[in-house]
């Protein structure tokens, strides 16, 4: 071959590589490009009952996050804009509103993860806005030319103007501070009034149809929030924040790619997605932090993030974290360790203004096991472990309070079970919360999953006696099952059963003297470490399936109603059934211990299809900052996390044809559904990497080391499949998450 035919065959081969790799390049960013395109902030807006979802603008796990304070989608006035928020559903900080700063009918608004626009009806006044870490951008279009916007203090602090367009201030919340510094495009003119928060200015500009804001948020000072502002937003223009946020979110959702399902499907995949990553956030601005667990800035090299609410997000968002992003998880967790090391009290409510008394349970337990036991090793164990077993053996195991241990306490150390009230016997025990009382059954049955945890932490860490303590702990659950009820049920101090008591009706609105939040029908199955415990205590598999199927079925024995009026919390009932709570999210899944998984596939279909919704009022119950959304995202993809803890994973159903989860460390697993669609919800046969499985469910290891999981689904149950006892998913007091780890 002569040298000038080689030459040009090597140029028109690199030229059609390179157009491959230009193609493959289109063919990504356009797949990336859908979504991020596929998400609905507006989805939930309408809480069911509880609390809504907010069109929130932010980037993923970072410090300033935006929505229109109004009371839900449904209010027709927007009364202003929040500079960010506190924490989710908590404290929103100063505030932004253009006009005469009053409330405004609003119409034609655009949400997207990145970006929000409206208009205001009367005025016809336009808003847009986009985010970065620690900064944020608004334009103002005025239609008429007489440029208006109102900032003033929401809660508790002042403001003032500098040099004909900056704006510096302070808000006040919580023990701390948050500091602004903003930049008007042009120079203005500002009326500054004293009011009840603080201040408000009046911001206005003469001939000017837009008017740009530009401004950074800093918990250290007005100068680190300068700083923020200089290196996020050096440069004017809405286009370009706008541009680098919708990269970041197609670089975070990207993470998972779907193939086949619905429009809808899809639309909510990645809505769930999306609100996974509205916690924890990075407070970290230029390697300082504030910390309210001690009221100190402190210099650090790894980032420090707070907000995190482990009573909803223990059992599905952060193993959600763990899977997609282990080294983000690492320093979340080191989070955890220093508010430790700073306050004396690991937290479980860990938010921007310290540790928030909230709930019950001592869960960062499962979090840190669950995270070690999966690889996530960059963490200091050895304080990890201090702080979980202090809080188990220290501190107090009442709700709503992080008190040092107090009679109760030794009462549950010495007889295995935290003590109830009988009806109509008054409370003499001091420190007992009066609306959330003992709450004597969630109480005892989470912190029996938590000891759990602990004593396999022990076990790493060769602390023998811990790990004997905690396990036998860890059975505490077994006291409070009444075996002629088949449901946990609360015990007095002398060890009677509670009577009279109706298990469908307490644990609501001014009823906890039992339950929390939730009934007996669902506390019965809160039981994820020991389940075949469970089981042998309800009479064996026969009984608990029969159990479990009823739980479906049992009536409310009231009006819808006077239930929800008194379990607000358990919204969207299937029988006795909640999808609107986060400890019914594993339920669906344990038909998989009794060796009727196709009643899995069936009942998370079912679940799936019938309470997440791409609609205003699209999500079951309160979507707590990722809590409920990671159920959806893991059961779409076809398994879900059981049993924090244990480093496996249950099968389901999926919904979508094809998953592929692009791996931190460079990996690719996949779920392949072959035959699937509406009607084809059960799986006839599982092949992983190759090899036939007769059982349902797999390991960390499985995803993190690379492979693929090929379903093939049909509309018939096949029946056989993880029949076999001896292949059902770990599910002993006995198991050791070191023998499910490679």
């Amino acid at each position: 071959m002569k040298v000038a035919e080689l030459v040009a065959k090597k140029i028109c081969l690199a030229n059609n590589v390179a157009a491959g790799l230009v193609l493959a390049l289109m063919m990504f960013t356009a797949h990336a490009a859908a979504q991020v395109d596929n998400v609905d902030p507006t989805i939930g807006n309408v809480g069911i009952l509880l609390e809504p979802t907010r069109p929130a603008v932010f980037l993923p796990n970072s410090m300033v996050r935006v929505y229109p304070i109004r009371k839900d989608a449904f209010d027709d006035q927007i009364k202003s804009f929040p500079l960010t928020i506190s924490s989710h559903r908590m404290n929103e900080l100063f505030s932004i509103m253009p006009g005469d700063g009053g409330p405004s009918a609003y119409d034609h608004e655009k949400t997207t993860p990145y970006y929000y626009s409206t208009r205001f009806d009367e005025s016809l006044i336009g808003v847009e806005f986009s985010a970065t870490e620690r900064c944020g951008y608004f334009r103002f279009s005025f239609p008429n030319g007489k440029a208006s916007v109102v900032l003033a203090n929401r809660l508790s602090g002042g403001l003032e103007m500098q040099d004909g367009n900056v704006v510096t201030g302070e808000e006040r919340f919580g023990g701390m501070k948050a500091f602004v510094y903003g930049e008007f495009n042009a120079p203005v003119t500002v009326k500054m009034e004293d009011i009840k928060t603080g201040k408000r200015l009046t911001v206005s500009g003469s001939d000017t149809r837009s008017l740009d804001f530009r401004y950074g948020i800093s918990f250290i000072s007005v100068e680190q929030a300068k700083k923020n502002l200089r290196r996020e937003i050096p440069a004017w223009g809405l286009a370009r924040v706008k541009d680098a946020g919708k990269a970041r979110w197609n670089e975070a959702l990207g993470q998972i790619a779907v193939e086949g399902g619905t429009e809808t499907q899809r639309r909510i995949f990645y809505t769930a997605l999306y609100r996974c990553f509205e916690r924890m956030i990075n407070i970290t601005e230029d390697g300082r932090y504030y910390s309210a667990f001690d009221h100190q800035v402190h210099e650090d090299a790894r980032p420090f993030y707070v907000d995190n609410w482990l009573w909803d997000t223990f059992r599905a968002l952060e193993p959600l974290q763990t899977l997609l992003n282990p080294e983000m998880e690492a320093d979340k967790i080191q989070s955890y360790v220093r508010m430790y090391q700073q306050s004396g009290l690991m937290p479980t409510f860990a938010t921007l203004t310290g540790n928030y008394a909230c709930m019950n349970g001592n869960h960062a337990a499962p979090w840190f096991a669950d995270a070690w036991f999966k690889g996530v090793r960059n963490f200091d164990l050895p304080t990890a472990y201090e702080g979980v077993r202090k809080r188990s053996l220290e501190v107090t195991m009442l709700p709503w309070s992080l008190a040092p241990k107090g009679p109760l306490d030794d009462f549950y150390s010495a007889h295995g079970y935290m003590p109830a009230l009988r009806p109509g016997e008054k409370e003499t025990v001091p420190g007992v919360h009066p609306f959330e009382k003992r709450q004597p059954v969630p109480v005892t049955l989470e912190n029996s999953f938590d000891d759990w945890n602990i004593a396999q932490l022990a076990r790493v860490l060769q602390k023998p006696e811990d790990e004997k303590l905690f396990l036998q702990r860890a059975a505490n659950y077994k006291n409070l099952f009444r075996a002629d009820k088949g449901l946990m049920w609360p015990k007095d101090s002398d060890g009677h059963w509670i009577e009279p008591l109706d298990p469908k009706f307490d644990g609501g609105m001014g009823a906890r003297d039992y339950y929390d939040e939730n009934n007996g029908y669902t506390y019965t199955w809160d039981v994820a470490h020991d389940f075949n415990g469970l089981v042998a205590l309800m009479g064996g598999t026969g009984k608990a399936e029969g159990n479990l199927d009823q739980l479906f079925r049992e009536p409310l024995g009231r009006s819808k109603y006077e239930f929800q009026a008194k379990l607000p919390d358990s919204t969207s009932m299937a029988g006795q059934f909640s999808m609107g709570n986060e400890p019914s999210l594993a339920i669906p899944y344990l038909y998989n211990r009794l060796g009727a998984p196709w009643k899995t596939q069936k009942r998370v279909r079912m679940l799936l299809e019938s309470f997440f919704t791409d609609t205003l009022q699209g999500i079951p119950g309160d979507e707590d900052g990722g809590g409920m959304s990671a159920f959806v995202v893991f059961s779409m993809m076809g398994f879900y996390p059981v049993t924090p803890g244990i480093p496996t994973y249950d099968v389901g159903s999926p919904v979508f044809d094809k998953v592929t989860i692009h791996l931190k460390n460079g990996r690719e697993f996949s779920i392949i559904a072959n035959n699937n669609s509406h009607d084809n919800k059960y799986v006839q046969s599982i092949r992983l990497n190759g090899q036939t499985m007769d059982q349902v469910w797999f390991r960390h290891a499985d995803i993190a080391n690379g492979g693929t999981l090929e379903l093939t689904m049909g509309d018939t149950p096949n029946t056989s499949l993880g029949s076999s006892v001896a292949r059902f998913p770990p599910a002993s007091l006995a198991m050791n998450p070191e023998d499910f780890r490679k």
